[in-house]
């Protein structure tokens, strides 16, 4: 919370309002124009800053790009693992069709249905053998049934056949041991649905009788697969059913092995049980790794179980359990649940190898197929374009630790090359004498030309303790002061900055004291001294506001009281740093317009409740609380706490000087400063010509003498007053040091 808006009141008419909110617009772009100038100084002087921006530029650029880019080619890759998952499956359903189509044509003919009729009634025989004719025995009807398929299992490439009745009871096979057997485990399924009067085609399993390999050897063991479909009598009653003989590691891998995307891609199909019922692509590879029978006819065709081993076996991993007791690959959890249809955040397969995948169960066959691919190989662009950023970064961190290091190197030779020069005793063309004083932001030498000889104070401003809008506002004190000609106002020589860096202006050399030292040391001083005084410092301030310059520090400190040109008690007033060209808003940012100005002790109701509205009016609030100091050694207020020394100004009215002394004081002069000390501003003189008007109408005016003067200064400098020419010297030197960066900085009430 703002201690201020304990000062301002709540009652205000339009015009304060408007006011008050052309303070805070002004405020406004004044913190911004500080904050470009501050940003652009700092960039221009720390170079190596500009690579971090860049790393941290790039850094977002780069990630908004890898997410473009990675958005991109997900929907991509996504659209392309679900384009040809859909053509692998419409390719597979339509073979199904073609094989259940083959069966079912089959199974309708009739001679088929004849010879089903006998092997399962051998008394209808007579029905269907030819009139005259030797009986048809049940070897002959098996005869006929070969005769009649074989034509089609040739052209079709079916290797048996088998046929058989309601009762699941085999009549006719091309496998002689399977005749005669009953409900057989193995064709269950599709039997169950044969007789139900559906076509079927089954998913491949081993047989557990014996089949002609695809070596031509007679085994148990064999992959196999049938089509089977319902065999009808006369009255379309489903009397048995014709299954036909079909090798899976043909047309059905075949078609699966179609689907492959990139080095990597396959498309394989697998059963509920999680186990593969086509051929993988990496055969050899699986061999290699153990997970296939290294033998001639060892394939992956119902041999891999598809689970996840836990690691990349390709790149050495081998499992620490069985096969069968590691769970199933996300793929085969989320197939069997129906819950997604395709992974692109990678997951594990068979082999243990990242990959991305897409998936579909067929509910009418039990069987599912996916398509999957490598993860590394379907997001390469990725990590070639990730790889290419990083490198790009490690260039540019090594270029910001490159040009840091060299900032620092410079720096430092900066900084010996300005202490060498400092060393030398020569900051351009003017010679370092003796170190007068040093403050927090600069050191104060006095020096003199070297052409013209003339003793000058030097100040040499500190780049190590200060900030850009410090040399600024350094910079600007300079511009500023040099447009004053009053005798009354410091004149400033020369300004520059040395090759080595540094910055330094030459000013006259004061061998003065300020008020504040004067009433420090000489206590409080005579009404005629104080009214030849201020008539010199309005004298000053006049110049300056009629320029549109406000001074906004007018304190007793910031006023030097010296002899020159032969006369005594000459003014001259410091410290224009805080300065306000009114009329120019392009200088409204050297100070922030919402914020203090100016020393508390001195500070204008307005300067508090309004920073960015102070007019020549503050410096005149200012005039009268410097010559309530000069008059009774104390200032208009004083307090130990900020808040409440602020509170005071804005809210309440000075205690008379005459009251504050415990003496009479002259009645013109005590109205003259307890004027200027008005808190509303409209009712203070309103220039500063109009409060030197005032003072001279006090009796006391002229009656400070040139004699007077001097004998004041006569004792001072022979020490009985508590001064000498040596402390007047740095009294100048620590003033001077402070400002222009110090002299608003004293906040604390004294």
């Amino acid at each position: 919370m703002n201690p201020l808006n304990f000062f301002r009141r709540t009652r205000v008419d339009q015009s304060v309002g408007s006011s008050r909110q052309a303070a805070n617009m002004t405020w406004a772009r004044s913190s911004m124009s500080t904050t470009f100038h501050s940003t652009h100084v700092f960039l221009r002087r720390n170079l190596w800053i500009w690579p971090i921006i860049a790393v941290i530029v790039l850094a977002g650029v780069g990630y908004l790009v890898r997410r473009a880019i990675e958005s991109t080619m997900r929907d991509n890759l996504r659209s392309s693992l679900q384009t040809l998952l859909d053509v692998e499956v419409a390719m597979l359903q339509t073979w199904f069709q073609v094989q259940e189509s083959n069966v079912q044509s089959a199974a309708n003919s009739s001679e088929v249905r004849q010879i089903t009729q006998v092997l399962i009634n051998p008394t209808e025989a007579s029905k269907i053998q030819p009139p005259g004719g030797p009986q048809l025995t049940a070897e002959e009807a098996h005869k006929r049934l070969e005769r009649h398929l074989n034509p089609i299992m040739s052209s079709h490439r079916y290797s048996g056949y088998l046929l058989a009745d309601r009762k699941k009871t085999i009549l006719a096979s091309s496998s002689q041991e399977l005749v005669g057997q009953e409900e057989v485990p193995e064709f269950d399924d599709f039997l169950t649905k044969a007789m139900d009067g559906i076509s079927i085609v089954s998913a491949p399993f081993r047989s557990n009788f014996q089949l002609k390999s695809a070596s031509g050897r007679m085994t148990t063991q064999v992959p196999v697969m049938f089509a089977a479909s319902p065999v009808r009598d006369e009255n379309f009653q489903v009397i048995g059913a014709l299954c036909l003989q079909i090798r899976p590691e043909e047309e059905f891998t075949e078609i699966l092995q179609l689907g492959r995307l990139g080095n990597s891609g396959e498309t394989y199909a697998f059963n509920r049980s999680g186990l593969m019922i086509s051929n993988s692509r990496f055969d050899e590879d699986l061999k290699l790794l153990g997970l296939v029978s290294q033998d001639e006819g060892g394939a992956s065709l119902l041999t891999i179980q598809l689970h996840d081993p836990g690691g990349n076996m390709v790149t050495g991993f081998r499992p620490k359990t069985l096969r069968r007791d590691m769970p199933m690959t996300l793929m085969v959890q989320k197939a069997l649940d129906g819950t997604a249809s395709f992974d692109l955040d990678g997951y594990s397969d068979y082999r243990g190898v990242p990959v991305v995948g897409a998936w579909k169960w067929l509910t009418g066959y039990e069987i599912g197929v996916a398509t999957e691919m490598d993860y590394e190989e379907a997001y390469l662009p990725l990590t070639i374009l990730q790889r290419t950023f990083q490198f790009m970064f490690g260039l540019l961190v090594l270029s910001s630790i490159a040009i840091f290091i060299f900032t620092i190197v410079v720096s430092r030779l900066q900084r010996e090359a300005r202490k060498a020069a400092v060393a030398a005793k020569q900051v351009g063309q003017y010679e370092l004498l003796e170190k007068l004083g040093q403050g927090a932001m600069g050191v104060v030498y006095k020096g003199r030309h070297a052409m013209l000889r003339r003793p000058t104070a030097i100040k040499l401003l500190d780049l190590e303790k200060i900030n850009p809008g410090s040399i600024a506002r350094f910079e600007r004190e300079v511009q500023i002061t040099c447009q004053l000609n009053n005798p009354n106002t410091i004149a400033i020589y020369d300004y520059g900055r040395t090759p080595e860096g540094v910055f330094y202006y030459a000013m006259e050399f004061l061998d003065g004291i300020n008020l504040e030292t004067l009433v420090n040391q000489a206590g409080q001083q005579p009404e005629a001294r104080v009214i030849h005084l201020l008539l010199q410092i309005c004298g000053s301030l006049y110049e300056a506001h009629s320029k549109g310059l406000v001074h906004r520090d007018i304190k007793p400190a910031n006023i030097m009281l010296n002899r020159r040109g032969g006369l005594s008690d000459v003014i001259k007033v410091l410290d224009f740093g805080l300065v306000k060209a009114i009329d120019e808003k392009k200088q409204a940012g050297m100070t922030a317009a919402n914020s203090l100005t100016g020393t508390p002790l001195y500070i204008s109701p307005e300067g508090i409740n309004a920073p960015a509205l102070v007019d020549a009016r503050s410096d005149i609030y200012a005039v009268g609380a410097t010559a309530y100091f000069l008059l009774t050694g104390h200032p208009p207020f004083v307090s130990n706490n900020l808040v409440e020394l602020l509170r005071m100004h804005v809210m309440d009215p000075p205690v008379a000087p005459s009251q504050r002394l415990g003496r009479p004081v002259s009645p013109e002069l005590e109205t003259a400063v307890l004027a200027c000390l008005e808190k509303n501003p409209a009712n203070r003189p309103q220039t500063a010509r109009d409060v030197a008007n005032l003072l001279r109408k006090c009796r006391e005016h002229g009656q400070w003498t040139v004699d007077d003067g001097d004998a004041w200064w006569g004792r001072f400098e022979r020490g009985q007053l508590g001064g000498s020419s040596g402390r007047m010297a740095r009294t100048m030197a620590d003033n001077v040091a402070d400002g222009p960066i110090g002299g608003g900085e004293r906040k604390q009430p004294q």
